[in-house]
């Protein structure tokens, strides 16, 4: 069985990579929304996969560095392209939730990136 759990963060950033002239190149900002899944079987006696207060205290944390920051100014998201926030957030997390399985990024209510540790 997969389960979800929602998160959302509002930070700033600039792409440093694109070709002078896009839009991107400036400092602008993002309320991002954050799903992360986790798959297991049901446990026993509790009937659930895992304790979204267990999900939500290992991703807590990690949402706190990002939210109301310059992504930029975080080491390792000099470059914060939505893969890169992706693989970021990922590292982080992974850790902590051995049943995460796959997590999604959306950088705007119509773009994102879906991301499993590939």
């Amino acid at each position: 069985m997969q389960i979800f759990k929602q998160f959302t963060f509002d930070s700033a950033h600039f792409l440093p990579n694109v070709p002078e002239g896009h839009k991107c190149k400036n400092m602008h900002g993002h309320t991002y929304r954050l799903v992360v899944y986790l798959e297991g079987p049901l446990q026993p006696h509790l009937e659930w996969v895992d304790d979204f207060a267990i999900v939500k205290n290992a991703i807590k944390p990690v949402v706190d560095r990002l939210d109301h920051h310059v992504l930029n100014d975080i080491p390792g998201l000099e470059n914060p392209t939505c893969e890169r926030i992706a693989i970021w957030i990922w590292d982080q997390i992974k850790p902590k939730l051995p049943l995460l399985t796959k997590i999604e990024l959306h950088e705007t209510p119509t773009s994102g990136v879906v991301y499993s540790g590939e």
